[in-house]
């Protein structure tokens, strides 16, 4: 109730009885302590008072989505079993929360959005299971981390006053443009901008020698150092006017993608919002954007959407975002993926089956694969009901079946480890 005091002055939020778990946004409880809080889309502002949400001490995804909440952003480190954070699309202001880089079993962290100012804090690299990490359109200043996290999938910085040479690492050089975009002081292989004495700068052009002139010919001497002088006088001025040129590109092209990511954003492609990510052992997927732009699917715009199959897509009323939300079990792995058991908010339950290989076959060969199984009808076949495919992501998304796999009904269910569901 002291968080609530804060954020709520309009008393949106419906709290009140014995039972905690059953208040308005509390999705989940283990052993009655509040593990899923979210907040989204209501009128919230004020500040979150850094003693009330530490004390929520098994949380494991906090969401203030879509809110007008201001100030810096508490110190965190209290919820040491978070493993989602969405904080994106409010006003929060102060430097980057550093208590956030103390949370090793954070996978998500969403910050798009606010007014964020300062440097990113080298300790993120601490965060070996980041997953998504998306600080766009903020006030971000100094250089990108080294980051090298291989889990890393979701990346976006872009729209901030980030400077310097992109790191080259393995997690990093897996972007590109739309995630870097907007910050004109960045230079790098991922955007194609060279980079010298690394910051983006054009190198400055050595001043010819002045040749030696015999002093008995002082007008010779004054006639050569005009020379000198007019031309680097107009090479002054071509650089002022390149320069000028170059100020008006970017800011045509900044203009430009802000534009893209509205149209984006009103075709429905979201950023993930208010889950964890059930991963398994691996995780895959691109970047995204704010309010669901300059994100990274395979056609390099937002995170995605599930595309449907088969005569049955006009009765799907899910999203991508609603498997994102889901809560998920593990039914079995095998050498094609791991299959999983997706229970989403509705109730409604499907199963998620995570391809291995996302590289082969190539993406528009994938799309007509499953475009062809999605068309399949016959009552002995698990009709196919969706797909998604990003960078390095391939979802196969069917019914779901409570009765046990085949394997288990010709084999027996002693052997569970191999058993898996389709």
């Amino acid at each position: 109730m002291g968080l609530k005091s804060l954020i709520d002055p309009f008393n949106s939020l419906q709290w009140g009885g014995r039972n905690v778990c059953e208040w308005e946004g509390i999705k989940e409880c283990m052993n009655g302590k509040v593990s899923k809080l979210v907040l989204e889309h209501m009128n919230l502002s004020g500040t979150v008072d850094e003693a009330s949400i530490n004390q929520l001490d098994q949380l494991r995804v906090l969401s203030f989505k879509d809110n007008s909440i201001n100030g810096q952003i508490p110190d965190l480190s209290g919820l040491h079993n978070l493993k989602s954070l969405f904080l994106n699309d409010n006003n929060f202001s102060g430097n980057f929360p550093s208590g956030i880089s103390l949370l090793h079993r954070l996978k998500i962290v969403v910050l798009s959005g606010n007014q964020i100012s300062g440097h990113i804090p080298d300790a993120v690299l601490n965060l070996r299971r980041l997953y998504i990490f998306f600080l766009q359109d903020n006030r971000l200043t100094g250089e990108i981390p080294p980051l090298n996290q291989s889990s890393l999938r979701f990346f976006n910085v872009s729209n901030n006053q980030l400077s310097g040479e992109i790191p080259v690492t393995s997690a990093l050089v897996q972007f590109n443009t739309s995630s870097f975009s907007g910050n004109v002081g960045l230079c790098g292989e991922q955007i194609g901008i060279p980079c010298y004495g690394g910051s983006n700068v054009f190198a400055p052009s050595e001043s010819p020698a002045h040749p030696v002139i015999p002093a008995k010919n002082r007008r010779k001497q004054r006639k050569i150092v005009a020379i000198i002088a007019g031309s680097v006088g107009g090479l002054i001025l071509l650089v002022l006017v390149f320069l000028v040129v170059l100020c008006l590109v970017c800011k045509n092209r900044i203009w430009k993608r802000r534009r893209k990511a509205r149209e984006v954003r009103g075709k429905g492609a979201v950023a993930s919002s208010g889950e964890e990510v059930e991963e398994g052992r691996s995780g895959g997927g691109g970047g995204g954007g704010k309010k669901g732009g300059g994100g990274f699917s395979w056609e390099g715009e937002g995170l995605g959407s599930l595309v449907f199959c088969g005569d049955g897509d006009q009765q799907m009323s899910y999203s991508l975002e609603d498997l994102l939300k889901a809560s998920a079990e593990t039914l079995g792995r095998g050498t094609v993926g791991s299959t999983y058991k997706a229970v989403m908010e509705s109730g409604f339950i499907v199963t998620v089956k995570r391809l291995k290989d996302s590289r082969w076959p190539k993406v528009e060969e994938f799309r007509r694969h499953m475009e062809v199984l999605g068309r399949l009808s016959h009552p002995n076949i698990v009709p196919l009901r969706a797909f998604f495919q990003a960078k390095e992501e391939r979802l196969l998304v069917y019914d779901y079946f409570p009765n046990g796999s085949l394997f288990s009904l010709i084999h027996g269910k002693e052997d569970h480890h191999h058993t898996g569901h389709t």
